[in-house]
């Protein structure tokens, strides 16, 4: 599919990645509720299922060098395009031993190649910088350990980083494990339901904002 300089951001369109082996999981049904809520202010969202997704894990074999391009032909660039002209990301992941899930993972891990091509190649064949953007991470464990997030929201980070967008938000929560659980915490989709609300509203007042100085 199309490469990074074909793609044409869209600055109030959302994509939401579900990062969850289990389709009805904790995470999932958070998102679902920040999707909700972007929606209701105007967002336009895209809703990716990684478990549906035909994702090699990156090979190092670091074609990509060559002109940005991950060699490895699968799902990896619909996704790529869509979340490149996007105006903002939700992702949202369980914690698997004290990292996001393999599905995130793979995903994080491929888009190096977008790093490789903003670093290592040179300037005259690299893209031009592109606006800072917004992302929200949401996230549950099954343990309650203080350290239970943090080398998640490190690799996270750095992740947003590489797509030129900022860590806005984060919605992290613990003790919950079983499918159903988090239906007994209302005030959890409640803080997701507004999260998603707010994202929609600020990347809506930034594009205002853009309009009127251009």
């Amino acid at each position: 599919m199309a490469g990074d300089a074909k793609s044409v951001m869209d600055p109030q369109r959302i994509v939401a990645i579900y990062g969850s082996p289990r389709r009805r999981g904790n995470t999932a049904t958070l998102l679902k509720q920040a999707v909700a809520g972007a929606r209701e202010a105007g967002a336009r969202v895209e809703e990716i299922v990684l478990r549906d997704l035909k994702l090699s894990p990156c090979l190092e074999i670091y074609s990509c060098k060559q002109n940005g391009e991950c060699r490895i032909q699968d799902d990896f660039q619909k996704v790529r395009e869509r979340v490149l002209s996007s105006g903002g990301l939700m992702l949202a992941s369980p914690i698997f031993y004290y990292a996001v899930s393999a599905h995130t993972k793979i995903l994080m891990d491929r888009f190096h190649s977008l790093w490789v091509q903003k670093r290592w190649m040179p300037k005259s064949q690299n893209m031009p910088p592109a606006a800072r953007r917004k992302g929200l991470f949401i996230s549950a464990g099954a343990t309650r350990g203080k350290r239970l997030f943090e080398g998640t929201l490190l690799s996270v980070r750095y992740f947003f980083d590489t797509l030129e967008m900022d860590l806005w938000k984060s919605l992290l929560y613990r003790g919950l494990e079983h499918e159903s659980e988090v239906q007994e915490h209302p005030h959890y989709l409640y803080e997701a339901h507004q999260a998603g609300r707010e994202l929609a509203e600020e990347l809506g007042a930034e594009n205002l904002v853009t309009a009127i100085d251009s």
